[in-house]
């Protein structure tokens, strides 16, 4: 231990006299010191990176519960040469998902159940004490439930071989099948090798939108034990919603018709949309609102005909349309007059202009539309929009998931010297950073980043300016969007594609061509060595069509494979799974996943393709870690309490 000198103790006095509270004596505080060390010394822990679910919850859930394919390969390692083939999958299944498998193995096997508990918790044991091999007794500690936590810390602890203790072992395990309780002892211990297995979760952005149950993939998220989440476009609008914001409103209804995944917003934050369904069925009563057909959602049939989600579909179409141009009207600095091309329908001639050029429309029914004053909203349309605020911002179930990602979110995340975020940065076309006016005051690269996020949290609580969540869902200067502009308006009423084009930021372009010294610039604008990573979600990488996940020399990783099942036919796939341990990073791509039933009943898995991206020469410890580093400042003040101690400069109690 250094010398420390007597003014350093000085110049922080404070400080060690609120540390002395917590550990009173010499003998405490190197007690702590010996025990940090130590942790420095552990294997690093696993990270998963997942991106872009999309409201996909049952594949979501299933990659989660065989944590991309690692428990599969743990409970091999573990059993496989003293297992059968059958016996390794019914565990892993069972692994996987405890409550439905015990329920179909107990109608199946009835003689020598007790036999088969027994022989099940003595295997599930082994892969859990593999599983949390890598960690202290006090991290393994705080993962056990609190009903079974001693029984489970000695038999995860114990040596079942150790010829002292051998039946002490096997006592433990038949007492839990004799009073009933092994079922439940199963299910907690599945969830402990869950939770060892995934170490730290990243969710880099757009949990929202396309896919059916986003609120079931938040409820999933808010149960993990330690992760992180960058703000996808999707979610900001959500977030928007939540904050009040109308366009916002207006957006994630009408993309969730679109889809036809209106559950979420009905049974999963019980806002009910039966004051659209009123207003739909009224003003489009003679309008079969063809071009706005719901597309057909196979596992989840309509709960009304199509024809009337057809309808509430153009209907808040029309309203966010009115809602959007109206707010580029009011905000000036969000640059976005070009978007204004409401102003310039003409219902009589089925003509709009766009950009200089006038476009014959698809469709002519406007029933809501003053060609005098083309934005501004009917009576009912205001009372509509408004009555649908109200209920996504008193919503108590939007309410908790938004603080979740408020709490657990960021514009983006540096973390074990890699750099999440969910689309792009700003870039002009030679690679600079482009600069962003906010206030009389010009940011780029991170600052700007920083001051979105900023801006972001202060338009959810201040309960002002929720307009600004709307400019990051869709305004070519927003990082989580990364386009020139959002087409919306002309996929559904023009149809020549030419106007459907959404360019790319110079972002995308420029990271594709990089060797790599573009990407070392970006990390080193954020704080990052070379030997860092970038990694981002948002564009399906099209496996199909030959594209690679890893650009930029390896410095770039886009793990955007597919889960939204409306891009899988582009993608080839159905996902990715970045995983990172301390042997190093590992890209694993994931085919569509059918069903729990199927997992259940054939033991059928999602299959898995893995890529190694980078191994490590050493095998990376905690103490090359973001907690390394914590832990390792707390052993420098830990040092400098002790010689404060020895040196009598504080005094010590008992």
């Amino acid at each position: 231990m250094e010398s420390i000198p007597l003014e350093v103790l000085q110049q922080n006095k404070k400080y060690l006299e609120l540390l002395s509270q917590s550990f009173p004596n010499v003998t405490t505080a190197v007690e702590e010191v010996v025990n940090l060390k130590a942790i420095l010394n552990l294997p690093k822990g696993t990270e998963h990176f997942l991106t872009d679910i999309h409201g996909e919850a049952e594949a979501f859930n299933h990659v989660m519960q065989n944590a991309s394919g690692a428990i599969r390969r743990k409970v091999s390692e573990e059993l496989s040469s003293t297992v059968s083939t059958e016996d390794l999958e019914e565990l892993t299944t069972l692994i996987y998902y405890p409550r439905e498998k015990l329920k179909l193995i107990k109608a199946e096997k009835k003689a020598n159940r007790a036999n088969w508990y027994e022989l099940t918790i003595y295997r599930l044991v082994r892969v859990a004490r593999a599983t949390a091999s890598k960690y202290t007794r006090s991290k393994v500690r705080k993962l056990l439930p609190k009903n079974f936590a001693y029984i489970m810390e000695e038999l995860l602890q114990e040596d079942e071989h150790r010829f002292n203790k051998k039946d002490y072992y096997s006592e433990i395990i038949k007492s839990l099948v004799e009073y009933g309780r092994a079922d439940l002892f199963i299910i907690e211990l599945s969830a402990v090798i869950k939770k060892c297995t995934i170490d730290h979760l990243h969710i880099i952005g757009d949990i929202y939108d396309r896919g059916p149950y986003p609120h079931k993939v938040m409820d999933t998220l808010m149960a993990q034990n330690s992760l992180d989440i960058q703000w996808g476009n999707h979610d900001i609008l959500w977030m928007g919603a939540a904050a009040g914001c109308r366009a916002c409103v207006a957006t994630a209804i009408r993309i969730a018709l679109r889809y036809s995944n209106i559950n979420a917003i009905e049974d999963g934050y019980g806002i009910s949309l039966l004051p659209l369904v009123s207003f739909a069925q009224h003003l489009y009563k003679d309008d079969p609102c063809t071009r706005f057909m719901p597309k057909v959602n196979e596992k989840h049939p309509f709960d009304v005909d199509a024809e009337l989600l057809a309808k509430m579909h153009k209907a808040i179409s029309i309203i966010q349309f009115k809602l959007e141009e109206n707010l580029i009207n009011d905000h000036p600095s969000y640059n976005m007059e070009h978007r204004k091309i409401l102003r310039t329908l003409n219902p009589a001639a089925g003509t709009i202009e766009i950009e200089g050029k006038t476009y014959p429309l698809n469709d002519r029914s406007f029933p809501t539309i003053d060609p005098a004053n083309q934005t501004r909203l009917t009576e009912e349309e205001h009372y509509l929009i408004d009555t649908l605020t109200a209920a996504f911002t008193t919503s108590e179930k939007l309410k908790q998931h938004v603080r979740f990602l408020y709490a657990k979110g960021s514009m983006y995340c540096r973390y074990n010297d890699n750099l999440l975020f969910h689309a792009c940065l700003l870039l002009n076309e030679d690679g600079s950073f482009k600069e962003t006016e906010i206030d009389g005051k010009r940011y780029y690269g991170k600052n700007l980043m920083d001051k979105y996020d900023q801006m972001a949290r202060e338009a959810y609580f201040s309960g002002e300016n929720a307009e600004f969540l709307w400019f990051l869902w869709c305004n070519q200067d927003s990082t989580l969007f990364g386009k020139k502009k959002m087409t919306t308006f002309e996929r559904y009423f023009i149809d020549d594609k030419e106007t459907h084009k959404e360019p790319s930021s110079p972002y995308y372009k420029l990271m594709e061509q990089d060797d790599g010294t573009l990407a070392a610039q970006i990390l080193k604008e954020f704080g990052l060595s070379g030997n860092a990573h970038i990694v981002n979600g948002h564009t399906p990488v099209k496996v199909a069509k030959g594209e690679s996940p890893i650009k930029a020399g390896g410095k770039l990783l886009v793990i955007d494979g597919g889960f939204s099942k409306a891009y899988q036919t582009t993608t080839g796939i159905a996902g990715y799974t970045l995983t990172y341990n301390s042997y190093g990073m590992t890209l694993i791509s994931h085919h569509p996943f059918e069903s729990v039933e199927k997992v259940l009943r054939e033991g059928f898995d999602i299959q898995s393709t893995k890529e190694v991206i980078e191994t490590l020469v050493e095998r990376k410890r905690v103490s090359d870690t973001d907690t390394g580093k914590e832990l390792k400042d707390k052993i420098r003040n830990l040092e400098m309490l002790i010689t404060a101690y020895n040196k009598g400069f504080l005094k010590q109690h008992d």
